[in-house]
């Protein structure tokens, strides 16, 4: 035990000399990105532990849940509010890292919730924060190495948790190179939420507790407690505007490059495509790369009926809309699985009951696409043809017993929430 808080000691000290010069050289392309996804004007003192409210006017003794972005904060919202269901007295504080997040959880986190920024990871900033809302628990999101945040967390009696501990093949071979590091600050976890039985010897290696391991199932891959995606009829009425009774093809989460090709590989399929990037404020990139290949772009955010619905996409430059967007597609195509690495999240879509096509970079939502792919229940591609044959084929199908096993697949998660809550709640 000793040899193990000489080795955090020595971690944390290492790590307070960088950070300020870490800070500092990344101010600029902070400030650059902030501008641009409009954090400014929305309590960024909070990041440095400088809150608008009265302290005799905050909750103490909160959950505090750290979420640092879109993604995360989807499944913090989902957990806090079954969390609210079983144990109403408890308190809440969620705290995005991002501007889209923070925006995300304002919108639909629980009203009695306090979303805040996370602070900078500075210990006099961690404190401020520690000293205002005395949590008695901190819920880490999938997992983030926040050193004084861990450290001061647990000096100050809190109880550190971990939901829904994902670990992709390229974070596990990061952290065992770096096992020396990070093991005594993992060693810091109460519990630890993981969702499957192999990632609980992959944790352990890593220096969590064995104690500490549970096996929940996958949050995000749960769909018991969450909103089933919903068609909306004003969604539908943008999408008649491009011609009534059109199939919708629909590429989900798209990364830079990832639309272009994707248009390029579908150009003459008769149906509308529509386009989702993974980032809103890449509106502009995405509609003038898309535009250079002859095509009207329309952008959700400023939305007209096109000139030509024939020769016309239309772009979801919008935050939180995702899950009913989806459920207005005939096939959805996983964005970050053709040109980027580790795919993005297909369970929506499968939600939703529509076929999935994936290209051949998903490692980060293994084992569940193995599995998807064993029962013949989302389409592979692993070029532009092989994509437009894939969507082409899936069109002119019926994909029910497809869109079935894909659901059987996510109820092997089912319950994951609720569990996560019942066995991480201090």
């Amino acid at each position: 035990m000793k040899s193990i808080n000489v080795k955090l000691a020595v971690v944390r000290l290492v790590y307070n000399l960088l950070l300020p010069l870490l800070l500092l050289v990344g101010v600029g392309p902070w400030v650059v990105k902030m501008l641009r996804r409009g954090g400014f004007g929305t309590g960024l003192l909070e990041r440095v532990g400088v809150y608008g409210n009265e302290v005799e006017f905050e909750a103490s003794g909160v959950v505090y849940v750290h979420a640092v972005s879109v993604g995360e904060v989807l499944l913090a919202v989902k957990l806090i509010k079954l969390w609210m269901e079983e144990y109403p007295m408890d308190r809440f504080v969620i705290a995005p890292t991002t501007a889209t997040g923070h925006a995300v959880a304002k919108k639909l986190a629980p009203v009695a919730v306090r979303v805040v920024y996370s602070p900078v990871d500075l210990p006099f900033v961690v404190g401020r924060m520690l000293q205002r809302f005395e949590p008695k628990q901190i819920v880490l999101i999938e997992s983030e190495l926040w050193p004084n945040l861990l450290v001061q967390a647990k000096k100050s009696g809190a109880q550190i948790t971990v939901a829904n501990a994902r670990l992709s093949e390229r974070s596990e071979k990061r952290y065992r190179q770096l096992r020396g590091v990070v093991a005594p600050l993992f060693g810091l976890f109460d519990k630890v939420g993981v969702p499957e039985e192999r990632d609980v010897a992959r944790w352990g290696e890593l220096g969590v507790q064995k104690e500490a391991l549970i096996v929940t199932g996958s949050v995000k891959f749960d769909q018991e407690g969450g909103i089933s995606p919903e068609a909306r009829a004003d969604f539908q009425e943008m999408l008649d505007g491009f011609g009534e009774g059109r199939k919708v093809v629909m590429a989900l989460s798209t990364h830079a490059g990832e639309e272009s090709w994707i248009v390029k590989s579908l150009i003459g399929v008769d149906a509308l495509l529509v386009i989702v990037p993974r980032h809103a404020e890449r509106r502009a990139e995405v509609k003038a790369d898309l535009e250079k290949l002859g095509l009207e772009v329309v952008l959700r955010s400023e939305y007209r009926a096109p000139v030509d619905g024939e020769n016309a996409c239309l772009v979801v430059d919008s935050t939180g809309e995702l899950k009913s967007w989806t459920a207005h597609a005939d096939v959805a195509i996983i964005g970050k699985s053709f040109l980027g690495r580790g795919g993005q999240n297909p369970t929506e879509a499968i939600a939703a009951k529509v076929p999935v096509v994936v290209g051949p970079h998903m490692r980060n939502f293994e084992p569940l696409v193995s599995m998807l792919k064993q029962r013949d229940a989302v389409a592979l591609a692993s070029d532009s043809i092989g994509l437009r044959v894939c969507v082409e084929s899936l069109l002119e199908s019926d994909c029910e017993a497809m869109t079935d096993a894909a659901l059987e697949v996510l109820e092997l998660h089912r319950g994951a929430s609720v569990r996560t809550v019942r066995e991480l709640r201090v």
